[in-house]
């Protein structure tokens, strides 16, 4: 196999904030993989938060493809998998996916996987002041958008989650709070959101310290996203949350996150199929998990400037296959 990473730079429609700051551009890696009369490709973000950026990921995708290049496709993503989790490996795992649907004549993620022809996906809301955020929100329902994941830092919370339902009040929503609400009353802040109808509430503490919502009441179910990254983290996670964000940059792969889909159905946990910001080649690889998962969240390109020639289909806040 012969096989190639480079980076692109995507400039997207608006700035995106977070908790932990601002992007104008979204840097991702795509890796190229050529076998026999085959080509293939699998897309990765590194991500700061985790200690990862272009360079490195590159460098670590050029150093596992040095054990991988005399393999074929199958025993690559096999042996793949005694790599480190990331960016890296999940670009490579997933181009290999795609290369061994092409040796069976077929587009992944055929022939392996059936993927339900429409899945609802949320559309963010990013963090601003309060009349900001409530004008996007209404123009993302106003779109068609049925589910809202409304992004959160530590200031205004229940302030800008009143004013957002009040503006959109048969929506449903989602928050994420990216580890930022360890410094705030979280009883409280708990309590205060209940009436709101709020679907669940994303990592409100940092990754770490998720021992501080064990014993809290939540009439609002909690799901673990920077705390879970494979199977690994399950095993803390247990009476913390009642669901995980699965995200194909944190597990490495397809390969680990459908391995992790199933450990945490056994362990009673609900599934969120998540995403960075990336094109379209990134989100159709997580349609596995996100065909069953009780939350996705796949809306990266939308966010973008610019998508992939064959990207996917987004229309009334849905996924359409």
């Amino acid at each position: 196999m012969r096989i190639e990473a480079h980076h692109h730079s995507i400039q997207l429609t608006k700035p995106f904030t977070i908790s932990r700051g601002t992007r104008t551009h979204c840097d991702v890696v795509r890796v190229t993989i050529e076998y026999q009369d085959f080509l293939s490709q699998g897309e990765c973000t590194p991500y700061p938060r985790y200690g990862e950026s272009v360079d490195s990921v590159i460098a670590q995708i050029n150093n596992f493809s040095k054990a991988l290049a005399t393999l074929d496709p199958l025993e690559a993503r096999i042996a793949l998998q005694s790599f480190p989790a990331g960016a890296a490996r999940n670009a490579l795992d997933c181009a290999l996916w795609s290369m061994e649907s092409r040796l069976y004549a077929s587009a992944f993620p055929s022939p392996y996987f059936s993927i339900q022809p429409v899945i609802e996906t949320a559309m963010t809301v990013s963090v601003a002041d309060t009349a900001t955020m409530t004008e996007q929100a209404k123009q993302y329902v106003d779109q068609g958008a049925t589910l809202l994941k409304v992004k959160l830092d530590a200031e205004s919370v229940i302030d800008k989650v009143h004013a957002i339902r009040q503006a959109v009040p048969e929506t449903k929503i989602i928050i994420d709070a990216n580890e930022a609400w360890h410094t705030l009353d979280l009883v409280s802040i708990f309590e205060q959101l209940t009436p709101l109808n709020i679907a669940m509430i994303e990592q409100p503490v940092p990754s770490g310290q998720d021992h501080l919502l064990k014993g809290i009441e939540h009439p609002i179910p909690l799901c673990a996203d920077e705390s879970c990254h494979t199977r690994a983290e399950l095993d803390t996670l247990i009476d913390c949350y009642e669901m995980i964000n699965i995200k194909l940059d944190k597990t490495g792969g397809l390969t680990e996150a459908l391995a992790l889909e199933a450990r945490a159905r056994e362990e009673g946990l609900a599934i969120m199929c998540g995403c960075m910001l990336g094109t379209s080649l990134a989100m159709k690889a997580a349609l596995p998990i996100a065909t069953n998962a009780e939350i996705v969240d796949l809306d990266g390109p939308v966010l973008l400037g610019s998508d992939i020639e064959d990207g996917l289909t987004y229309l009334n806040g849905t996924l359409v296959l």
